[in-house]
């Protein structure tokens, strides 16, 4: 019989010669198509793991599962739902150091990191549980005395999650968090990368009760499994964080089937520094906002703009604090940044980067691969920041997903709302100014879904996280976010008068 994931997976996943099950419909099974996928280790290159994976046959079957479980959910109180989600919350935090164990050999994100990442996914069951009792419907008057419409909120059906690899616990959670409290099912679907922390919370949302069928967790391509999910008739809402041309996909099928979508996508986010900011605040920022999650990150500062009265300073205020930071085993607890996803996410940055100096860019420093020792395995690339860059270069122009960092100057604040917006994404922006009506006044002015102003990233729970552009439709967490998981229902109701 196959086994759960903490039956196989020890602190740092080291079985690679045990085939780990998918989650089909609450129970641990094998892909009837009998492939699997093998987990590498970016810091190391070594197989931790390998992962049955789904085909269209097991997305048939968990959807269908979905469809009879969910309609017994439904009728569970908001309350009785809620206990369940508190419960799995209490069970991430249980199990906080095999989880994070998880996110450094699977990822390579430092343990540090991987630890806040549990306490986000944890954080995300909490906050949905503790707001959906307070979630109503509503009474409105009508054209007669005797009659009243009440407006409801019901489950939409049977969801499916589609999370990528650079939070696959937390963002996992934050998919079906929201979709399990409002009564509906859910099929997540991980990236290829990090399928691990998807079926670890998987194992312990069934220790917390989640009934049988409810949940599916169906590692595999995202050309089979995605396509499949969103084409299967019974599947009532998409929910995606990814890139934008798998968005582009995923809204192409949905549109054929008329249901509604939600897409967080790509960023690019602009860092905006005025010279009457404080610098030190606003360079810790900086650095902290581009190198989370080693610059894998969506809401990453992808671009710093600086005024000019000050370029030079911030630049070496920057680089000082990029050079001072440790790279190495992402399971020491000293190390501030660790290896990229994979191969050919270090291809792509070093295709970037190289781009960018060919067109004039200045190396200030890192710009390249460490080497020797530990390094000499893995996919490592030192912390970069590169000045005099062109407009038109991929590094300002294209969302490089890495430690590096762009430096450009500007005169004023038309021009740097100007360069701000200078991109076909619109998700995160930055703005350090000590100048009130300026930020009130680039508040309004940036396209982006979200502004930080005298602070960095990431948002938080109860916000709204949601891009415009390029960086998708929709959006998560908060109150907003939760109403996307269900449906409105008019009813008129008439009674007798006397």
């Amino acid at each position: 019989m196959p086994m759960p994931p903490s039956s196989i997976t020890g602190r740092f996943c080291s079985m690679p010669d045990t085939t780990q099950p998918l989650l089909l419909a609450g129970r641990w099974s094998e892909g009837s198509g009998g492939a699997v996928d093998e987990i590498e280790n970016p810091a190391t290159e070594e197989i931790i793991a390998r992962v049955s994976t789904a085909n269209d046959a097991d997305v048939e079957s968990a959807v269908a599962e979905a469809v009879r479980a969910q309609k017994s959910w439904a009728r569970v109180p908001a309350a009785g739902r809620a206990a369940v989600l508190h419960r799995l919350a209490t069970l991430i935090e249980r199990d906080a150091d095999r989880l994070a164990g998880i996110l450094v050999a699977e990822l390579g994100k430092p343990i540090i990191e991987a630890r806040a990442e549990v306490g986000a996914a944890a954080g995300f069951c909490q906050f949905f549980a503790g707001i959906i009792t307070t979630q109503g419907g509503e009474v409105l008057p009508l054209s007669s005395p005797s009659q009243e419409m009440w407006l409801r909120r019901e489950p939409i059906g049977v969801v499916a999650g589609i999370i990528p690899w650079n939070f696959p616990l937390a963002l996992a959670a934050r998919k079906l968090a929201p979709a399990l409290v409002t009564g509906n099912a859910i099929v997540l679907k991980p990236a290829e990368l990090t399928p691990l922390s998807a079926l670890a919370i998987a194992e312990l949302a069934i220790e917390a009760g989640v009934p049988e069928g409810l949940l599916s967790v169906l590692p595999g391509r995202g050309a089979v499994i995605g396509t499949a999910l969103v084409q299967n008739p019974a599947i009532g809402f998409v929910t995606m964080t990814g890139s934008v041309r798998a968005g582009r996909s995923i809204l192409h099928n949905a549109a054929d089937r008329i249901i509604p979508v939600s897409l967080e996508l790509g960023g690019k986010a602009p860092f905006i520094v005025f010279a009457d900011a404080d610098l030190d605040a606003a360079a810790e920022a900086a650095i902290a906002t581009r190198m989370m999650n080693n610059g894998q990150a969506c809401v990453a500062n992808e671009r710093t703009y600086v005024e000019r009265s000050v370029f030079d300073e911030f630049t070496a205020r920057m680089a000082a604090r990029l050079e001072s930071m440790v790279i190495g085993d992402p399971a020491d607890e000293a190390t501030q940044a660790g290896p990229k996803a994979s191969n050919a996410e270090l291809l792509n940055v070093e295709r970037i980067v190289g781009a960018a100096v060919d067109a004039g860019a200045r190396i200030v420093t890192g710009g390249e691969r460490p080497s020797g020792g530990a390094f000499d395995r893995g996919y490592w690339y030192r912390p970069t920041l590169l000045a005099d860059v062109s407009n038109d270069s991929p590094v300002l122009q294209e969302e490089v997903f890495g430690p590096v960092l762009p430096v450009v100057a500007f005169d004023g604040e038309e021009q740097a709302v100007a360069m701000a917006n200078d991109t076909v994404y619109g998700l995160s922006s930055y703005l350090y100014t000590e100048n009130f009506s300026r930020a009130m006044r680039m508040s309004h002015s940036l396209r982006s879904g979200e502004v930080f102003i005298n602070r960095g990233g990431p948002e938080e729970m109860n916000g709204f996280h949601g891009g415009w552009g390029e960086s998708g439709l929709g959006g998560d967490d908060g109150t907003h976010g939760l109403e996307l998981y269900r449906r409105k229902k008019s009813v008129y109701a008439a009674w007798s008068a006397s």
